[in-house]
């Protein structure tokens, strides 16, 4: 079942984050994050509540209180990488951060067969290469790898964390509530800062004045985006933490396929030589 959940897990991501690409277009980034993160704490907050969940509560809640504390600061280096640019080579980049569950699923004491070995070594190569990287002209500003760097090793962190955060399903509704509400703490005070330094780009009429579509759209990112979180971690809990994060990691492959699909995008020859190795790598991991 690893294979199964991390593979669902990219789907959720990979689809999310072709959601949030869109929103942005119409909003400011930090208010796509902080308002679908906010709808998916609500949902999480009725669904704890309805369950009993708060009962299940153990001291490793605080590694989920550590992945929300850095998934926002994560995601705001990132859209600062992509605003700096070239995207082409800062989201294939962002995606090294898959070593840190890697590694602490080696520290742990997880050893690979030679089958999973190769299939993570595949689909790393496969999920850089669907990012589409520019090989050739394209300048890079120290800023941007460093803020990328942030941002991939940051998400790692949440990963490796979050594969921490609970023992067992029952307590895994909790566990998220808890990442989603730190999540929520310090990426509304980042939209607060920002709207004082900037506050013709957060004008209240603009934000209020959004339609149902919209407003649809954040609350299908947030739930997404933490319906993926959950997959990874029963994932992580049901086999290999190294295998679950390289499977997990292949969303960038689903969001090019949204963008192709949906909005008619063609994906570079690069982009489809990714794609197809980070199939191939899946395959056998889930082969094994």
């Amino acid at each position: 079942m690893t294979a199964v959940y991390a593979l669902i897990c990219s789907v959720l991501w990979g689809v999310s984050d072709f959601g949030g690409g869109l929103l942005t277009r119409r909003l400011p980034a930090l208010v796509v994050v902080v308002a679908s993160q906010a709808a998916a704490t609500l949902v999480l907050l009725v669904s704890v509540t309805a369950t009993g969940g708060f009962d299940t509560g153990s001291p490793r809640l605080l590694y989920a209180a550590g992945a929300g504390l850095i998934g926002p600061i994560a995601m705001i280096a990132f859209y600062r990488a992509l605003a700096l640019g070239p995207m082409g080579v800062v989201s294939p980049l962002a995606t090294v951060g898959v070593a840190v569950p890697v590694g602490v699923g080696l520290l742990l004491g997880e050893r690979p067969g030679a089958m999973q070995a190769a299939g993570i070594a595949v689909a790393a190569v496969g999920v850089v290469l669907a990012g589409g990287p520019q090989l050739r002209g394209a300048p890079v500003q120290r800023t941007a790898v460093l803020l990328t760097l942030v941002a991939a090793f940051g998400f790692g962190g949440v990963m490796a964390l979050m594969a921490q955060a609970t023992t067992g399903a029952a307590g895994l509704l909790l566990a998220l509530l808890v990442q989603r509400s730190c999540n929520l703490v310090v990426g509304g005070g980042a939209l607060l800062r920002a709207a004082r330094r900037r506050p013709e780009d957060y004008r209240l009429a603009d934000l209020t004045g959004l339609g149902a579509r919209a407003l649809t759209g954040l609350v299908a990112v947030g739930l997404g985006d933490v319906a993926a979180n959950g997959m990874f971690v029963l994932s992580s809990q049901t086999g290999s933490v190294a295998v679950a994060a390289v499977l997990a990691s292949l969303y960038p492959v689903v969001t090019a396929l949204c963008a192709r699909i949906l909005v008619g995008e063609r994906l570079r020859p690069v982009q489809a030589a990714g794609s197809g190795l980070a199939l191939a790598g899946a395959i056998l991991l889930a082969a094994h």
